[in-house]
């Protein structure tokens, strides 16, 4: 789904974009869990965040999974803030313009990344799932 770049660096919806279409590229059984998983683009890192992880540089940071994962989730939860897989849209634009990947695999790798988070899983786990959805 990489789109031909006009001269503008693309927006938080044109991310989005790309990330969705990772999503719909994971194979089935992971889909079906990720149904109620609010995607969200910002351009930075609000500075709490950045505090509360230790990291002094919000282009250190282009995405972060907040929620309970899937393992630790229970029937008797009620009330709780949905799960929220975040992306970083400046952080992702340097990564993307210092490592010259295309930005749908860059955006495709945090995704995944952020999704094993939401899973539980390894970081082994994570690299198969990529693959499966690269």
């Amino acid at each position: 789904m990489q789109k031909a770049i006009t001269g503008l660096a693309p927006s938080a919806d044109e991310i989005e974009a790309l990330a969705r279409f990772a999503l719909a590229a994971l194979p089935p059984v992971f889909r079906a869990h990720l149904g109620d998983i609010a995607l969200r683009v910002d351009d930075f890192a609000e500075q709490e965040v950045l505090d509360e992880l230790g990291i002094d540089d919000p282009f250190d940071l282009t995405g972060l999974y907040t929620g309970r994962p899937v393992g630790e989730k229970s029937i008797t939860d009620s009330g709780a803030l949905p799960d929220i897989i975040h992306l970083y849209r400046r952080p992702l634009l340097d990564e993307w313009v210092d490592t010259g990947v295309s930005l749908q695999a860059l955006v495709t790798h945090i995704l995944v990344h952020e999704v094993g988070h939401h899973f539980g899983l390894s970081d082994a786990d994570m690299h198969a799932l990529e693959d499966a959805a690269g």
